[in-house]
């Protein structure tokens, strides 16, 4: 993926929230999301804050947010910082902070050389490339932006470069679920046919270690036929996977494919 696709992409992110929140009255940004303790304006200064670390500002102290249930780590903490920080804002000094900071951020990726959007980097997902944060920027942004819509009765952006994009990230943590949290035997193989908003097959071949493949050599011991929004709610720890086994069709192996759904969830 190039860095001008990967950019352009995570402007596009960002301009959906934008014209989503520009519609949001009082109540709609107290409402509260599918993520603990967090309303729709948590969500929005959690997008703020990270966009204003990235551009090197340091996040607020806070060290009482460590006791809060739903903070596992560093990084939950970090977000939590600037989540409290921002509450006492207003939403519409909220939303200019996030129009502010993502115009800045826009202006220094277009800017940044090839070289340095490659640059080998920390990312949420371990070391990688700027380039790869940048792309799990679009997947972060993206569950908010769901997240949001859910809240507030308001779907869309389901489809698209954006809603592709932040499925590619699940996908990349297929095998790992398959194969290590779901425990499939080796010679099996698992296929996920999401049937739209976006429409793919993504297959899961265990030879020797788990991995995503281009086809399979046969018919997939198990298959999960789910909506691709289900699919990533479930994946991004937003619904149960009750919710998964409720809208997804499980054929061949179900319990591995019932195994499979009980593992989905990857995010931190």
């Amino acid at each position: 993926m190039t860095k001008a696709h990967t950019v352009r992409t995570l402007v596009d992110e960002w301009s959906s929230i934008d014209k989503l929140m520009a519609d949001l009255s009082a109540e709609q940004w107290a409402a509260p999301t599918s993520l603990p303790g967090w309303s729709v304006q948590d969500n929005v200064a959690h997008i703020v804050g990270t966009e204003l670390s990235l551009a090197g500002q340091q996040a607020p102290k806070n060290p009482a947010v460590r006791d809060l249930p739903y903070v596992h780590n560093d990084i939950g903490a970090m977000n939590e910082c600037w989540v409290q920080w921002m509450r006492e804002q207003s939403p519409a000094e909220v939303h200019r902070r996030f129009r502010e900071i993502t115009a800045t951020r826009a202006e220094a990726l277009t800017a940044m050389s090839e070289e340095d959007f490659n640059a080998p980097s920390w990312t949420p997902a371990g070391q990688a490339t700027y380039a790869r944060f940048m792309r799990i920027r679009v997947f972060d942004c993206w569950m908010h932006e769901q997240d949001i819509r859910e809240a507030v009765g308001i779907p869309g952006n389901e489809s698209g470069s954006c809603a592709e994009l932040s499925i590619d990230e699940i996908t990349a943590a297929l095998g790992y679920i398959v194969g290590k949290k779901a425990q499939a035997p080796q010679g099996s193989s698992v296929t996920f046919d999401l049937t739209g908003p976006v429409s793919r097959q993504i297959h899961v071949l265990l030879d020797g270690r788990a991995a995503v493949v281009d086809s399979l050599p046969g018919a997939a011991t198990a298959t999960l036929s789910i909506p691709s929004t289900l699919f990533t709610r479930v994946a991004g720890g937003r619904l149960p996977a009750e919710a998964g086994f409720a809208g997804a069709t499980l054929k061949g192996d179900k319990d591995l494919a019932s195994r499979v759904v009980s593992a989905l969830r990857f995010t931190i």
